[in-house]
């Protein structure tokens, strides 16, 4: 490959800066959501805005500002916050394979979010180890950034916002679902990728039916998650037999 080649190729973390712009259309619409909220519940602007850069877990804020807004004690809160993001225990191990060593993967891993994790996960195993660690500090520093940006933005301006066009406040909650639907829709191609999404899918709209909305999220994971192992577990033992 020539120099001239070389140099058009284009940086590592640039390139993840780039792929993760998409991500911004939920990103964005939640984060103002978020700031107009905590605002609302109480919160001050600086202290949304610290809540959004340190916990930086979208459900778990909302369950965080909501919780501490009716006065539970901050053990529980603590514990439920803790519950909503236990499928980060299953995140690390499917991207692990694909981190080379560094010293700063630990300080990333906040910014590991299920969208940064959905475009990680498929776009790693593509690039070569030396453009890894660049590729991931872009597309996460990209999602971080607006995440912070849009609570300001809703903790400033979401009430004119939403006063001024209603119907902004009607379509916000439903950025961030739209955005998760996007990025599981191509696993339906796969059998095994469709009973544990569809497991997934059907339990957390039964628990949240029957009011068991917190726990919708941790436990619809797991079920889905062992749903995909246990057909895993189905075909290798099928195979073996055929054997």
């Amino acid at each position: 490959m020539s120099q001239q080649a070389t140099h058009a190729l284009p940086r590592p973390w640039l390139a993840g800066l780039r792929e993760a712009i998409p991500l911004l259309g939920g990103y964005v619409p939640v984060a103002i959501s978020f700031g107009l909220i905590a605002i609302q519940a109480g919160f001050s602007t600086w202290e949304a805005v610290i809540i959004s850069t340190l916990v930086y877990a979208g459900a778990s804020q909302f369950l965080f500002v909501g919780m501490v807004a009716a006065g539970a004690p901050l053990w529980l809160v603590v514990v439920m916050t803790l519950l909503i993001n236990a499928r980060h225990v299953v995140y690390a191990p499917n991207l692990a394979p694909w981190l080379t060593t560094s010293r700063w993967w630990p300080w990333l891993m906040h910014g590991l979010t299920d969208q940064v994790f959905a475009l990680a996960h498929s776009r790693l195993p593509q690039l070569p180890a030396s453009q890894r660690l660049g590729w991931f500090t872009g597309a996460a520093l990209l999602a971080w950034a607006s995440w912070i940006g849009g609570t300001a933005l809703g903790a400033v301006a979401g009430d004119e916002l939403t006063t001024r066009w209603p119907l902004l406040g009607e379509v916000m909650p439903f950025a961030l679902p739209a955005l998760f639907l996007v990025l599981v829709a191509p696993r339906f191609t796969s059998r095994r990728w469709s009973l544990a999404l569809g497991s997934a899918i059907a339990i957390a709209a039964l628990l949240t039916v029957n009011g068991l909305t917190n726990a919708a999220i941790p436990l619809a994971a797991a079920c889905g998650a062992l749903c995909f192992y246990l057909v895993k577990f189905d075909v290798t033992t099928r195979g073996e037999r055929d054997e």
